[in-house]
Parts: C-alpha cells; sequence; structure tokens
C-alpha cells in the first residue's frame, strides 16, 4: 500500500512510497484512510524542524506522516462497538509505558514526564497510509453525514479541551461568560468559534485579512470578524473568554489584558522564540492579580475531547464545515499540501485511490 513518509530532523524528505500492508492485532481496527487533514505541527516535520521516527532495528528512519485522520472500518472486534462501514478518528497521542500519574487516569494529554508518543509526530506511524489499524479503544465514531468534514474530528478536539479548561478556570468561582474572543481564524480559531456560538456565548474573532473564506465563514457562524485591534475590541466586545489560536507573541500578550475582571485566556497557539518583544511586566502582573484574571495553555486531547469534537461536529452546519475544507490534494499530489495557498484554511490530502471515496465518506 501507499504512505506519506518523512525522515525527521531532514528537509525535502517527503515521499509517497510503498510500505508493508497493516497487520492488526486482536484487539485493532483496521481501517480504510480516506483523508488526512494537514496542519502547522505536519509543515515543522517535513521541514525538519520537529518530529522523531518509530524505534526498530527494521524501521528505517523515516515516519509515516500525518495526525488529523479520516477513516472507513474494515475490520472491528466484537466488543469494540464498531462495525465495518464505520466512520473513524484516531486518537493522536498515547500514555507513556511508566505511566505518569496523569496517564494513568486517562489524561495523557496532561502526560507529566514527556514520555508519551504521538501517531504521525512522536516514535509512532500516523495515519497517513490507504490502510491503518488502531487499537479500538483509540478511535472515535465519526458521525456519517460528516463525510470528509470529519477529518476536522482533532482539531475540534484541541478546542474542546481549550473550551473545557475555560469552564474548570472558571468554576473556581461563579462563571457565567457571555462573550468570547478568539484570535485567529485558522481552523483552530473557526473551530474554536463554532464551539462557543453552540454554547451561546456572543463570539467575536480576530484575524489579519480583510477578504477571502474567513470573514465570510465567520459571519455565516453567526460570529463577529474584526481585523482591527485587540485594543479596540476588548474595548467594544468587552470579552469575558479569550482563546488565543495564533502564536503571536504580540497578540498572545495584548489578549492577557483583553477581558473583563475575572476573566479567563487560553493560549492554543505555540510562539517561534527567539523573536524579542518589550511589555510592561509589571502592568501586566498588576492587573492579573487585581482583576483575579487566568491564563492557561492548553495542547493535545484525551478521549473525552475527542467523542466531544465528534458531538460537536454532528451537531454543526454540515455546508459551514465543508467551506473549511478550502482545498483537497490526491495523495500522489501531498507535497502540494504543504505549500501555502491565498485561499487556504484547512488542506486535506485524500487517501482513498483518485478520491472519490473519500468524497463519497
Amino acid at each position: 500500500m501507499r504512505a506519506l513518509t518523512v525522515r525527521p530532523g531532514t528537509a525535502g524528505t517527503l515521499a509517497v512510497q510503498d510500505v508493508p500492508d497493516p497487520e492488526p492485532g486482536a484487539d485493532d481496527l483496521l481501517v480504510e484512510g480516506l483523508a488526512l487533514g494537514v496542519c502547522g505541527t505536519d509543515k515543522e516535520i517535513v521541514r525538519g524542524d520537529y518530529g522523531w521516527a518509530p524505534d526498530g532495528p527494521d524501521r528505517g528512519d523515516r515516519l509515516v506522516l500525518g495526525h488529523e485522520s479520516l477513516g472507513r472500518v474494515v475490520r472491528a472486534p466484537a466488543d469494540s462497538g464498531l462495525a465495518a462501514g464505520d466512520l473513524v478518528a484516531g486518537v493522536v497521542r498515547r500514555p507513556d509505558p511508566v505511566p505518569c500519574g496523569a496517564c494513568a487516569h486517562g489524561e495523557w494529554d496532561m502526560c507529566r514526564n514527556g514520555r508519551y508518543t504521538e501517531r504521525g509526530i512522536k516514535q509512532l506511524d500516523g495515519y497517513g497510509s490507504e490502510r491503518w489499524t488502531v487499537p479500538a479503544q483509540y478511535a472515535v465514531r465519526v458521525a456519517d453525514h460528516l463525510g470528509i468534514a470529519g477529518v476536522l474530528t482533532e482539531p475540534t478536539s484541541v478546542v474542546a479541551k481549550a473550551w473545557e479548561q475555560v469552564d474548570r478556570v472558571g468554576e473556581r468561582a461563579w462563571f457565567e461568560p457571555r462573550r468570547a474572543l478568539v484570535t485567529g481564524a485558522g481552523p483552530i480559531g473557526l473551530l474554536a468559534a463554532m464551539i462557543g456560538v453552540q454554547r451561546g456565548l456572543d463570539v467575536h474573532v480576530l484575524d489579519l485579512v480583510a477578504d477571502g473564506p474567513k470573514p465570510d465563514l465567520v459571519r455565516d457562524l453567526g460570529a463577529t470578524y474584526h481585523h482591527s485591534s485587540i485594543e479596540e475590541i476588548a474595548r467594544t466586545a468587552r470579552p469575558d473568554v479569550v482563546l488565543e489560536a495564533t502564536g503571536v507573541g504580540k497578540l498572545v500578550f495584548d489578549a492577557m489584558a483583553a477581558t473583563t475582571p475575572y476573566g479567563v485566556v487560553c493560549l492554543t497557539g505555540v510562539s517561534s522564540t527567539g523573536r524579542r518583544q518589550t511589555i510592561d511586566a509589571g502592568g501586566l502582573n498588576r492587573d492579573l492579580v487585581l482583576e483575579n484574571d487566568v491564563v492557561v495553555g492548553s495542547v493535545n486531547a484525551n478521549l473525552r475531547h475527542y467523542r466531544a469534537a465528534a458531538d460537536a461536529l454532528a451537531a454543526a452546519d454540515l455546508p459551514w464545515l465543508e467551506r473549511l475544507i478550502t482545498r483537497r490534494v490526491p495523495l500522489e499530489e501531498a507535497a502540494a499540501a504543504f505549500e501555502a495557498g491565498p485561499e487556504d484554511v484547512k488542506v486535506v490530502i485524500e487517501l482513498a485511490g483518485s478520491g472519490e471515496r473519500a468524497g463519497r465518506a
């Protein structure tokens, strides 16, 4: 079968290769790969900046890429709750083998010692192949009507966790947020805004662009789009919650000052290092303390977040979700998926033959 592989740590090694067919264990699903989402982490791995190949003398040094998965079950264990024909998404992270306390309690997204592994990222082959296997306990069923939009399950799980973190922080006392600001209108920002709207919040989204698909996607979601400054939005919208999805250093610090008193800022974007900027650290500290504000980071997701993501997508407007996928690339042309296009929101690689089966999924 064909798979999308890369040699972690070495740029220019992305390739579509023939690899052995997977051999499912007794507790594994055998899955036909339909689609693979491409995100910034994948691009970092392809650039050689990140990633670890699986261990083993027969492995070589290549990694099957891909963590945003969608597939159709070919064969399932009898007691798995899944059956042939079901759409599924595979969970990315696996707990460390020790395990740490968090991993032992199913909270592997909060691993304390860093010895977790991740499909398509860290020491485990990903989902970027025509067929793949996954232990049934690490697969989540996706509503069949979603079709290829089910590939959004993994990024939606990230923001489902972020919203959970906001709730947990807010519930240290009375908490009834009314307005939310999402910074960034990429896939993570748009999906965060979608869940905010589903929660009945007045959602505002800030991004740089004034045209293209993003403003319309935000407005059609029922949210308000801005391309001004976060300070201006803070004065007019006065958000109770900020979900930061850009990782832009200045915007991160501006977000901390943008909430109402007793506000919560959840950081989901990963910033680049080495870029210096001047901030009023004393003033920021004063505001955080005197207003009981909280800033929390959030990354990855565990099983309940994937299930929450699947529920959120099932409840979403399907035509809107499908518009998030602005470009589909067949597996044999996968390299094109890693080249940014001017209208790109989410780029998806189709794994199923010519793409016809993925389109019907």
